[in-house]
């Protein structure tokens, strides 16, 4: 019996998760059992044979799942909020690809990362999918920084052969071979870290690239993550470059880089029916990323069209093309531009409600990374505490109110606790 109790760790106050995006599952003034890392049960009222284990009793604070980014850039931290007056392919050019040409300096690296992985911490994202720069080591620093923080991620060594400039521009056969020594020297390393295969998109990736990073992903079980159809002259080149292809997706498709291993697809604005489709066939997961998709004018993306087609998705942040990594301010944009949609595309989809976008912040995303991202029995705990006394200045409203009120105006001072697996996350 003593065993028993030493593996358990129970919590007290208003629990909040969605088991799916039609609803919130509430238990107010409830207990959340954790066992070892896992959840054990929610319940309203404890169960006689947790008599004896200490309860950390929360109050009226609000206990929800901790976030899941799907789609950052941690080399563009420092460049977030500059250069938003121009389009995807400018902007790359003019701010970005100079920003990440910085990172061959292991220092410069260091520098932005520590400040990159703080705030991803302080944000209360507990688990992310992350872009690095070709510079192998410097992206092993990102992975190292990421791993002693304790935050649950998988980083892309970037791969570019072709338009891009030559500060960034690889030999094709050095990237293929430089990812391997990579994907080979950190697999394993790391606890909490994990490789990706990460073509940066397929305007920068000549095919004889994209088809040796599809053998690596299949040789060595790896997931891969880019970008599909975020910006109409993207598309266009695209098509320039492939006219063989169908589509955007097709050309991934080709290469084994669309759903053959586990695929994050970035933000999906202008998906054709038949991309729609081999997403859904593929199990591809669409990073939906509002605050990018408006700051660099790529468009307003289908997501209640998308949800209702049962796509798997979740939300991404994209620093710096998004100018935060507060994910309340995610949720908040997503539902914004999905009501924007509504109106201006006189759709039949509804836009998005508050329960959908926090699903997809928290259980759409992290079905990525397994059982995760919800308070169902057996899934991870990674979990949030939040103190949202000061965003109400009289009586509170209801727990659905509070939520809403919270990812409108939510931020990094009303997180009091984090958890990951199990663990608290300082």
């Amino acid at each position: 019996m003593a065993c028993f109790k030493e593996k358990i760790k129970i919590l007290k106050g208003n629990i909040v998760h969605t088991k799916t995006s039609e609803a919130f599952n509430i238990v107010e003034n409830g207990y959340i059992v954790v066992k070892e890392n896992s959840v054990e049960g929610v319940y309203d009222k404890l169960p006689g044979k947790y008599e004896g284990i200490t309860v950390k009793d929360y109050g009226d604070k609000l206990i929800i799942p901790g976030f899941v980014d799907l789609h950052t850039h941690a080399p563009q931290f420092a460049i977030k909020g500059i250069g938003y007056d121009k389009e995807l392919i400018p902007w790359l050019e003019t701010y970005t690809f100079p920003e990440e040409a910085k990172f061959k300096d292991k220092g410069y690296a260091e520098k932005i990362y520590k400040e990159f992985v703080e705030e991803l911490c302080n944000q209360g994202t507990t688990r992310a999918v992350i872009f690095g720069t070709i510079h192998e080591e410097s992206t092993e620093i990102l992975m190292k920084l990421l791993d002693d923080k304790g935050i649950t991620s998988y980083v892309g060594k970037v791969n570019m052969d072709r338009n891009c400039p030559d500060t960034l521009k690889e030999d094709s056969d050095e990237s293929i071979k430089k990812t391997i020594q990579w994907i080979e020297n950190c697999s394993g390393k790391y606890k909490f870290v994990k490789p990706i295969v990460t073509p940066r998109f397929v305007p920068s990736c000549t095919g004889y690239l994209m088809e040796e990073l599809g053998k690596i992903a299949e040789k060595y079980n790896l997931p891969v993550q880019s970008h599909l159809a975020e910006n109409p002259s993207e598309i266009e080149w695209v098509n320039e470059l492939h006219p063989d292809c169908k589509n955007y997706g097709d050309v991934y498709d080709k290469f084994n880089l669309f759903g053959q291993t586990k695929t994050i697809m970035a933000h999906c604005v202008h998906l054709t029916e038949e991309e729609i489709a081999k997403i859904k066939m593929n199990e591809v997961v669409i990073a939906h990323c509002p605050t990018s998709n408006v700051n660099l004018s790529s468009g307003i993306s289908p997501i209640s069209k998308l949800l209702k087609k049962n796509i798997q998705m979740g939300l991404g942040s994209d620093i710096s093309g998004g100018e935060t990594l507060n994910m309340f301010s995610v949720m908040a944009s997503a539902i914004k531009m999905s009501k924007l949609r509504y109106v201006c595309f006189k759709e039949e989809e509804k836009p998005l409600t508050i329960q959908e976008a926090f699903y997809l912040a928290t259980k759409g995303g992290g079905r990525f990374f397994g059982r995760v991202g919800s308070f169902e029995e057996g899934y991870e705990f990674d979990a949030l505490v939040i103190d949202d006394k000061n965003l109400w200045k009289v009586s509170k409203g209801s727990i659905e109110e509070r939520i809403e009120r919270l990812i409108y105006f939510g931020n990094e001072e009303n997180i009091i606790n984090k958890y990951l697996s199990g663990k608290v996350l300082n």
